[in-house]
């Protein structure tokens, strides 16, 4: 029973962080040779990667091991009563949403998740629209599937289970013929067999895709973060964030990712991007998650070195992936909002929150 309890505690955790082997020195640099690069500086060679073929962090080395694992999770957490006193839930608009009208929008569907549309091409981020064993909702998409408008474009920002989700991605590409999927270096690997034929374009830090839209770019930028989802697949397949722009809009995508210098390379090499959204949850223990999810605070932060125009909050407050309760990210970021240089936007699931 024993063994049991613990594989029951250490799950969640697997979803999220990985055990490091083996390390060796960088030795080599990548990229997708199909793809333009826009390098943040003159020596830019491209995606680091080590002696194993292991993708690195630009500034960070990731380090892990199963130590500080069981270390996490069999520590007394202490927010353990608040975390279970506190029933709120993600606010979802009282309105639906005509997905027929023509204007830009960007939604919020929980954790990663947001339908956006500019210039009339349609997005979807890391969707996770279906619970599985592990990942189950604690507030709801704001409209079923069956009205989710037809979709141009998949961006999956990296590997990870709580942001490409074989049963979301199955369903969107029976429902989209035409989706063209966006994502990093090695993805492709993971996900060929869930969908139907559709083309997938894999992209390095700072490359963009082949857009049929000349007057749309899609950059991919980096995060601090890592990959990983079976046992041997250790930072095989990259991991990063998104950049659109188009005549209208600029959008900044974050992705998951620990706090650095990244957010100043990603502004000085494409501007400031007028909507960020930034994930602020699953921070907790900071001594454990620093690694990979910024904290409340450090969005702030982040957000004002990327000296954007709107703070969207994201991944928080949907799936039970760490020790603080599930609002407390969105309490910090409130009680804050004076630092912020910006605008802060509350992201009410379902509802358009771009600012006419």
């Amino acid at each position: 029973m024993k063994s049991k309890y613990l594989f029951a505690l250490l799950i969640p955790a697997l979803f999220l962080y990985m055990i490091i082997d083996t390390k060796e020195e960088t030795t080599n640099y990548t990229s997708n040779p199909n793809l333009e690069t826009n390098p943040p500086s003159n020596d830019w060679q491209g995606n680091p990667i080590d002696g194993n073929g292991q993708f690195q962090n630009l500034y960070h080395p990731f380090e892990s091991s199963l130590k500080d694992l069981l270390k996490w999770k069999l520590s007394k957490n202490p927010q353990k009563s608040e975390k279970e006193t506190d029933d709120r839930t993600l606010p979802v608009s009282v309105k639906g949403y005509d997905f027929d009208s023509t204007e830009d929008y960007i939604i919020w569907l929980g954790h990663a998740s947001y339908l956006i549309r500019v210039d009339g091409v349609t997005f979807i981020t890391d969707p996770l629209l279906i619970d599985n064993l592990f990942l189950k909702r604690k507030s709801e998409l704001p409209f079923p599937l069956e009205q989710f408008p037809q979709i141009d474009y998949l961006l999956l920002s990296h590997n990870h289970r709580d942001h490409c989700d074989k049963s979301s991605i199955k369903w969107l590409s029976e429902q989209n013929p035409n989706l063209k999927i966006l994502t990093g270096l090695g993805v492709n690997s993971v996900i060929n067999s869930w969908i139907d034929k559709q083309e997938v374009q894999e992209a390095g830090w700072y490359q963009a895709y082949n857009l049929n839209d000349s007057d749309l770019v899609i950059h991919y930028v980096p995060s601090r973060h890592w990959s990983k989802r079976w046992l041997n697949d250790d930072q095989k397949s990259l991991w990063g964030g998104f950049y659109i722009q188009s005549k209208n809009q600029s959008i900044y995508f974050m992705g998951d990712s620990g706090a650095g210098p990244h957010f100043n390379d990603i502004k000085n090499t494409l501007g400031s991007p007028e909507y960020c959204l930034m994930g602020i949850g699953a921070y907790k223990p900071e001594w454990f998650m620093h690694q990979a999810h910024i904290s409340p605070n450090d969005a702030i932060e982040a957000f004002n070195v990327l000296e954007g125009s709107y703070f969207i909050p994201m991944h928080y407050g949907t799936f039970d992936l760490s020790d603080e309760p599930l609002l407390e990210p969105w309490d910090i970021i409130e009680k804050n909002q004076n630092k912020i240089y910006g605008e802060l936007i509350q992201p009410i699931l379902g509802k358009n929150l771009i600012k006419n």
